[in-house]
């Protein structure tokens, strides 16, 4: 015997799971900037139990169309045999292990937030009933979400092993990343780590 709600498809099965959603609490703490932010996991706590309830499965796929990198978040109702999907590209910073890992994650989020309607809200539960955010709250927002952007881009120079490498992951950042103070003393101090000093007997050509 289950409790899981019988529905006709999956559109109808995520209507009743948004009832049931919880909202997305920022578990999340930015060590650098001493913010909260919401992680995949949070994102899942919330929006998981109800689509389950609900009789929708929820999981991520990977995928490669025309030489892009995909990760796919299917919702899928087993009784109606029903799925949404979401692909989100995969934008790997570096070409290695972490750099994929850090964007399979920042990617699975985006299509769990996606296809289940949940989104990240204030701790605070008074913050439903004071209406749409202010201007302030909305620009406090946005700073977060940079600041955590900025500190994985930071942990990331720091696996950059020549000059050239580095030169390349910084052209690669978007502008607003590489005018942030901190991050450009990062830069330099990879940058400086990663010049050998010549030695008194040798020669500069």
């Amino acid at each position: 015997m289950t409790d899981t709600a019988a529905h006709p498809n999956i559109y109808a099965a995520l209507a009743a799971a948004q009832m049931k959603m919880e909202p997305v609490v920022k578990g999340a703490t930015n060590p650098h900037f001493k913010s909260k932010y919401a992680d995949l996991s949070d994102v899942v706590q919330a929006a998981v139990p109800a689509l389950n309830r609900n009789g929708i499965a929820y999981f991520a796929r990977y995928e490669a169309r025309d030489g892009q990198q995909y990760m796919v978040t299917v919702l899928h109702h087993g009784a109606s045999d029903t799925s949404i999907e979401c692909a989100v590209p995969l934008i790997v910073s570096k070409n290695d292990m972490q750099g994929f890992k850090s964007a399979v994650t920042y990617a699975k989020r985006i299509g769990l937030e996606s296809v289940s309607g949940v989104a990240p809200e204030d701790d605070d539960g008074n913050a439903a009933a004071k209406g749409a955010p202010s201007r302030e709250q909305q620009d406090a927002e946005r700073q977060a979400h940079q600041d955590a952007e900025a500190v994985t881009k930071i942990d990331l120079m720091q696996t950059c092993e020549t000059l050239e490498e580095l030169a390349a992951f910084w052209k690669e950042l978007p502008a607003m990343i590489r005018a942030r103070p901190d991050v450009a003393k990062a830069k330099d101090e990879r940058k400086a780590a990663l010049t050998i000093p010549l030695e008194d007997d040798e020669i500069p050509y």
